[in-house]
């Protein structure tokens, strides 16, 4: 036992021998030193030693469709406490500290003692496990950090859609563009009624440019546009679903009523093309 640093007992004082005090009966005078003469209070846990939540911890986590999901939950002080997550869709407990209470084994709790993390992980993350989780310690009462998850799949679009009009001898040019993949596609088809486009057709004129990154983006450009190339054409990668559009190759005159023009030029969805003056007179008739 120290006492203020000095070693043994001090001046005035009497050591004091720990098995004394658990096999020897004390004297009445012993009693009134050792055991308190009034009530005493319950002993409180001080606020600063609680456990607590650190804040800066991401309340949203986006994952990718396939790949693992991590939530995170960083506790200070946790000193006895357990760290549990709870899955809010159907109120279940996944995890309690390091085990898994869940038959569903693509659920993992992993501590990080460096980071006072404990990370519940999500294995091969599909859309139904997007949603609230709670992170909650087994204090009285319970104390809870609630984390919003997002999965994202991977999207082909083809800009400008649903139709495209270009005139006859112009080109068409079409952009494809693939979002939320957890990695570039290992490649990309292109379809024209539903038949796969061959680039070396004895059409000839047709080319494809594709740039890969977070966001991979295909160009399908056809020189020379004439009638037959009109209809649907499709972008198909190799890890989402296909994305269609309808290509209109316009001879001098557009195939839509004039009025339908007008509306698609003012939300700019087609070119400036202009009927002839009879069509303007007949249009105008009441």
């Amino acid at each position: 036992i120290t006492n203020g640093g000095v070693q043994g007992p001090i001046e005035g004082y009497n050591s004091l021998d720990v098995d004394d005090l658990l096999t020897t009966t004390p004297t009445p005078g012993q009693s009134a030193l050792l055991l308190p003469t009034g009530p005493t209070a319950a002993y409180t846990h001080p606020k600063w030693m609680e456990p607590y939540f650190d804040p800066s911890t991401p309340r949203n986590v986006t994952a990718l469709m396939g790949k693992s999901a991590y939530l995170s939950c960083r506790v200070r002080n946790l000193a006895n406490k357990t760290v549990s997550w709870i899955r809010h869709r159907d109120i279940h407990i996944l995890t309690v500290g390091s085990y898994t209470y869940t038959s569903d084994q693509r659920f993992q709790a992993t501590h990080h003692q460096d980071t006072e993390d404990w990370t519940l992980q999500i294995k091969w993350a599909q859309k139904r496990d997007a949603g609230m989780y709670e992170c909650q310690i087994s204090t009285q009462p319970v104390r809870s950090y609630f984390v919003r998850l997002n999965v994202v799949v991977p999207t082909a679009t083809i800009l400008g859609g649903p139709d495209l009009h270009v005139d006859k001898g112009s080109t068409i040019n079409l952009t494809c563009t693939v979002k939320f993949s957890p990695e570039p596609p290992a490649y990309i088809f292109w379809y024209h009624h539903e038949e796969v486009i061959n680039y070396d057709s004895s059409r000839g004129g047709v080319s494809v440019i594709t740039e890969k990154g977070d966001v991979t983006t295909s160009f399908l450009l056809i020189q020379n546009a004439d009638l037959a190339d009109s209809g649907k054409y499709s972008c198909a990668p190799s890890n989402a679903d296909v994305a269609s559009v309808r290509v209109h190759v316009l001879n001098g005159k557009y195939p839509l009523p004039f009025p339908k023009i007008r509306a698609a030029q003012m939300e700019g969805r087609a070119p400036k093309l202009y009927p002839s003056p009879r069509a303007n007179t007949r249009l105008s008739r009441p």
